[in-house]
């Protein structure tokens, strides 16, 4: 039996935690490398509102530069998955080659691009004369380490496609480990270092990606992993390259344009309401990830499960394994909402000490965070279309909510309802898309039903 040969045939159940508490620790060690900015920075003293503000108005950029190595890794592992489950480890190999290359080059891109359009790009996305320097500081020193972060986030998932789970979450754990050590050391000054504040904080995600990068492409190199890195990745091959692009703009747009929305967002806030919204919004942004994390990460392990055996046509395990992972997904939302809805005050005291930003955000978070109860619906139509090859509709799903819905929202509802409108648009998005989500997710369940009844490869 070749080692990836147990998706096809081991319990679902057991293959489900097998590959998926991995991927879920992975997950949220991953949102550390952010998040554990955010609790230090916030703590500055004297200055750990405006800071935390700062980091704000990056995340747009930030999340557009992790967009590109979703668009290649959860581009192409999927693909690399299902040729897999159908036998074709070449073909699989040569997936992965093209999807260095590609990260190779938009490495390059981005960090050049990023660092000449800097100060502009930030001002448009919500900086004020008041938090455009702290914005610049961690900035200058991030796009630094662009390529460690494409190659650590993007070639992760081609570890994962193999159901080296493990090996999967190890790579970020050594990583983030390694960002929570250097964090206070580096913006407080400890042992004798000089104190970098901001970025200090981005010094250190970037060494701490340098060495999540480093193991990953380690891995890839070696006996142990069954897709390897070798001299393909010079010969780029403009079909597989199309199809990478084409089942990757999915995952794509669900990660670039939640940075094109916190533009928006923050631009709208500092309009109608100012500094002290934008932080609120850096707040909420963090909460949401509470939850989405281990539910991405959940159905992120899901996946290679979903893709090898949609390859080998075993349609039975197909449908069996996103049943489960909608009953997982709607159980942690239905909890994760309800503790907050009890407590809020409880979770944005994570991230701020300041007594105004943490009164003025914890009476949002429940309403910013009211249609996630049923967003379990589009969390897991989401990942299954693109675990099996369906580029269409899953584009179409995550342009849907992202595009057509919340930014429209966030534009107009301020007009009528003040700086909380910016706040509503997010409900109404989320039960909106989920809805539609799950219109797609029962055709998508009939149409296996009828290839079930088809033979199976051999």
């Amino acid at each position: 039996m070749n080692r990836e040969e147990f998706l096809g045939t081991e319990k679902i159940s057991k293959l489900m935690v097998r590959l998926a508490v991995p991927t879920i620790v992975a997950q949220f060690i991953n949102i550390l490398y952010n998040m554990v900015d955010r609790i230090y920075i916030g703590r500055i003293p004297g200055e750990g509102a405006m800071a935390l503000t700062g980091l704000g108005v990056c995340f747009p950029l930030i999340l557009v530069i992790s967009a590109f190595s979703a668009f290649v890794g959860n581009g192409g592992a999927p693909l690399a998955a299902i040729q897999l489950g159908r036998g074709n480890r070449e073909e699989a190999g040569r997936i992965m080659e093209n999807g260095v290359f590609m990260l190779a080059v938009i490495s390059a891109v981005l960090t050049v691009v990023f660092y000449i359009f800097q100060e502009p790009l930030l001002y448009l996305c919500g900086a004020s004369e008041n938090t455009i320097g702290y914005a610049k500081e961690y900035m200058s020193v991030y796009l630094l380490g662009t390529v460690f972060v494409q190659f650590a986030l993007g070639l992760n998932q081609y570890i994962s496609a193999q159901g080296q789970a493990l090996t999967a979450m190890l790579s970020v754990l050594i990583g983030a480990v390694t960002n929570i050590i250097l964090d206070p050391i580096l913006i407080f000054g400890y042992f004798g270092f000089p104190v970098m504040g901001v970025r200090g904080a981005a010094l250190a995600t970037i060494i701490s990606q340098a060495i999540s990068a480093a193991w990953v492409v380690g891995f890839l190199c070696s006996k142990r992993s069954v897709l390897r890195i070798n001299r393909g990745c010079l010969k780029p091959e403009l079909k597989i390259i199309g199809r990478i692009t084409s089942l990757g703009v999915s995952p794509f747009i669900m990660q670039s344009t939640e940075g094109l929305i916190s533009l928006v967002f923050n631009t709208g806030l500092q309009n109608y309401g100012g500094d002290m919204y934008v932080g609120a919004m850096t707040i909420l942004s963090s909460i949401s990830q509470l939850l989405s994390t281990p539910v991405s990460g959940f159905t992120n392990g899901v996946q290679p499960i979903i893709s090898y055996n949609y390859g080998a046509r075993n349609i039975a395990r197909v449908k069996a394994t996103i049943f489960r992972m909608f009953i997982v997904t709607a159980s942690v939302s239905v909890a994760f909402c309800t503790a907050i809805t009890i407590a809020p005050r409880l979770f944005v005291q994570l991230f701020a000490t300041d007594e105004e930003l943490i009164s003025l955000t914890a009476g949002i978070l429940p309403i910013f965070m009211l249609g996630r109860w049923i967003f379990s619906i589009q969390m897991t139509a989401q990942p299954s279309f693109v675990a099996m090859g369906n580029a269409k509709v899953s584009t179409f799903i995550a342009v849907f909510r992202k595009i057509i819905l919340l930014i429209p929202l966030a534009l107009i509802l301020p007009r009528y309802l003040g700086v909380m409108g910016i706040y509503y648009a997010e409900p109404v998005s989320d039960a909106l898309s989920a809805t539609v989500a799950g219109v797609f997710l029962i055709k998508a369940i009939k149409t296996l039903n009828k290839m079930e009844k088809e033979p199976a490869l051999k």
